[in-house]
């Protein structure tokens, strides 16, 4: 009986344990890892069916399981600093491990892999843009004139302007990107505020994080850049706004311009058939900014 309770026991503690899988996503990585002979898949779609039917099987036990991007790049270098052996499963687990303390996850909710996986990247490609705006902020010192931190007093200012933006807005769902030409590349942020209960904006942490800094930067480093919002509400159509960075500033678009880079393709510069119920505006008036134009670093 002692026996059987300890076991029932330790079946209920299983059920406590979160795991982390570290997925190998596209067929590139998975053909890196094969070079490891501990590693015993020898082709990807099976590989993907085999993790799908264990994400299937832990929920159905109770088991929680996040989703992890594996890099075998990563992988490799973590085992070189770490000195782990690479070819044992055991090192693979450690960086699991490592990737579910530091980098992206998303938690499997019984979709299929083929809608989690897209998730997975995006917020991969979310940490990446925050983390490189970030260190574009921190470079650019204290300011020569007042010495106050550049980057911090931009991400300041950019707070601000998002707050400013979403209270000015028409009521309903919100969804700002902002695009701002960085040195190695243009970064793209995704906001997405949908109205609550109360008609509070409801925000996700790591995205207004990620979309503050982006914004941040554009606005210390005068890169050009734009902003654009569109706003869904039941019953009406979408009504579309925006902004172009110039100068280290927001400037309002008018609607004829909003118009124009809606319905404009970014390569090719031919023309895009309007979408319907769509009216595209000029912007609210975001009123007078704290920090004067004259001091803006």
């Amino acid at each position: 009986m002692a026996h059987t309770d300890q076991q029932t026991m330790r079946r209920a503690l299983r059920r406590e344990i979160a795991g982390t899988i570290g997925l190998l996503t596209d067929e590139h990585d998975f053909g890196a890892m094969r070079r490891y002979r501990s590693f015993v898949f020898d082709d990807h779609t099976t590989y993907l069916r085999q993790v799908e039917s264990l994400l299937k099987s832990r929920a159905a036990q109770g088991g929680h399981t996040t989703l992890a991007l594996f890099d075998p790049e990563d992988y490799a270098a973590f085992c070189a600093a770490t000195g782990l052996d690479p070819e044992a499963s055991a090192s693979r687990a450690r960086f699991t491990a490592h990737l579910a303390a530091t980098g992206p996850t998303v938690p499997y909710d019984g979709r299929p892999l083929t809608a989690l996986v897209p998730d997975l990247v995006d917020e991969a490609v979310r940490q990446a843009t925050w983390e490189y705006a970030t260190i574009l902020l921190t470079r650019l010192g204290p300011c020569a004139t007042c010495g106050e931190d550049i980057g911090r007093a931009a991400f300041t200012r950019a707070s601000g302007l998002i707050v400013r933006i979403l209270d000015s807005a028409p009521p309903g769902d919100r969804h700002l990107v902002c695009s701002v030409s960085a040195p190695a590349e243009t970064l793209v942020a995704v906001l997405h505020a949908d109205q609550g209960a109360e008609g509070t904006a409801e925000l996700d942490e790591g995205e207004a994080l990620e979309f503050t800094s982006v914004l941040a930067l554009g606005l210390a480093t005068k890169s050009p850049g734009g902003l654009v919002m569109r706003v869904s509400s039941p019953g009406t159509a979408d009504r579309v706004h925006g902004w172009r960075l110039r100068g280290g500033d927001l400037v309002p678009l008018s609607a004829a311009e909003v118009f124009d880079a809606y319905c404009t393709d970014a390569e090719s510069g031919d023309l895009i058939s309007p979408e319907p119920d769509v009216d595209y505006c000029a912007p609210p008036d975001l009123g007078q900014e704290g920090t004067p134009p004259e001091h803006r670093h």
